[in-house]
């Protein structure tokens, strides 16, 4: 399973180790007259953030702007205790508050479209990736073996229309970012926004980041990954039993509090790719789920029958997807998830949803067979991608789907 990296992480150990240049912070756990000698050496302004596992803290009303100590005080003690997505903050802390004459977006993820990383950057920083226009971000595959360098960043810089006595301190810190993500086991990292101050200063203000947990470049030498407190449901519990139960197939799944879209993923790295690209594009996934390793049929039809009870009612679109696999038994898997399915429907009087597939692997064609006529049988509405569609814009479909659905509902 991925290793997710919040900001506070970022802040106290990443930024540093890679020279990338941050607002001074500190941990809402320090006592009083620290916190307001610190907002005065500040003068007087700061940022109240929960340290959690899960995104749209601001959204959440979990970003605050604090001007004296008392107020710093009181926002740190209700932040840190206000569940999020499902999720518990494991603290708050305060970050500085950076004036900015200008803001910036960064990412960096592996991307299933050029077989390598893939590196996006706007000028449009602070707004979700789909919000910014096409003219207005540029993204280019990145060969793993030569890395970024400032020349590549440079003439995307420029082809954004970027002040020219920024791009040089601009290129030299996002080439310290690429270090950071190909240095540590990263499959996904996220700057958002970079803060340029008034005398051309960046400072990365926002960050998140997984790491795949096999990578041993995720074994950082006298280094920890914090624990985060769990909120668990009685769905993630469930799965746990039922996934040490058998070492036969994988039964991961983080609960993500999504209410929109139910996905059955394969494979590690690509479902945290398919889960990050839903939630960018507003798909609000109910989990993240990792079901490889070659389960055999009572294994993966247990998986997706869990799944199922606890999720389906409340769905709008069920997602079965994963990479091309290189043992997982297609017909196998997809024989368990439609008998599932079936399994539901007739349990429940009915079904209706609509069903999005993409895979790829051995014995597809009968995989795709038998899930087929399960959905005919049950007549849902599906549509079903090959192998060579990449993950990302299958998800990226699915999400825009569930979303037409969405308003479509509201009318």
């Amino acid at each position: 399973m991925p290793i997710y990296v919040t900001e506070l992480t970022f802040l106290e150990s990443f930024a540093k180790t890679y020279s990338i240049p941050v607002p001074r912070f500190i941990e809402g756990t320090a006592r009083k007259s620290e916190i307001v000698k610190t907002l005065q050496d500040w003068k007087g302004e700061a940022l109240v953030k929960p340290d959690i596992l899960t995104g749209k803290r601001g959204k959440a009303g979990c970003i605050v702007s604090v001007n004296n100590g008392q107020e710093a005080f009181s926002q740190i003690k209700r932040i840190a205790n206000t569940e999020i997505n499902g999720k518990l903050p494991r603290s708050a802390y305060l970050v500085e508050k950076i004036p900015a004459q200008m803001e910036m977006f960064t990412a960096i993820t592996y991307n299933s479209s050029y077989l390598q990383p893939s590196f996006t950057l706007s000028l449009e920083g602070g707004m979700d990736i789909e919000e910014i226009p096409e003219d207005k971000k540029i993204t280019r595959p990145v060969d793993i073996f030569k890395g970024l360098d400032a020349y590549q960043v440079s003439e995307m810089l420029e082809k954004l229309d970027c002040e020219q006595k920024l791009i040089s301190v601009l290129s030299r810190t996002i080439v310290s970012f690429w270090d950071m993500f190909i240095s540590t086991g990263m499959i996904t990292a996220e700057i958002n926004p970079w803060r340029i101050t008034p005398d051309g200063q960046p400072y990365a203000c926002d960050f998140k980041a997984t790491i795949d947990e096999a990578n041993y470049k995720a074994k950082i030498p006298n280094f920890e990954f914090p624990d985060y407190p769990e909120n668990s449901t009685a769905f993630a519990e469930e799965m746990n039993e039922w996934n040490i139960s058998s070492h036969q197939g994988q039964a991961h799944v983080s609960d993500l509090g999504g209410k929109k879209i139910l996905p059955i993923l394969f494979g590690g790295g690509a479902s945290t790719i398919i889960t990050e690209t839903l939630e960018i594009l507003n798909g609000d996934p109910m989990f993240l789920s990792d079901f490889g390793g070659n389960p055999p049929y009572e294994r993966m039809y247990g998986t997706a029958k869990i799944c199922f009870d606890h999720k389906l009612p409340d769905a709008k679109l069920l997602l079965i997807l994963g990479g091309k696999a290189n043992n997982t038994f297609i017909d196998v898997t997809f024989q368990a998830i439609g008998d599932a399915l079936k399994k539901f429907a007739e349990e429940n009087g009915g079904l209706n949803i609509p069903v999005v597939i993409g895979r790829g692997g051995p014995r597809l064609a009968k995989g795709l067979i038998s899930m087929k006529q399960i959905l005919d049988y049950l007549k849902l509405p599906y549509i079903i991608f090959g192998p060579d569609t990449p993950v990302t814009l299958v998800a990226a479909y699915a999400a825009k789907l569930v979303n037409a659905i969405n308003s479509e509902d509201v009318k």
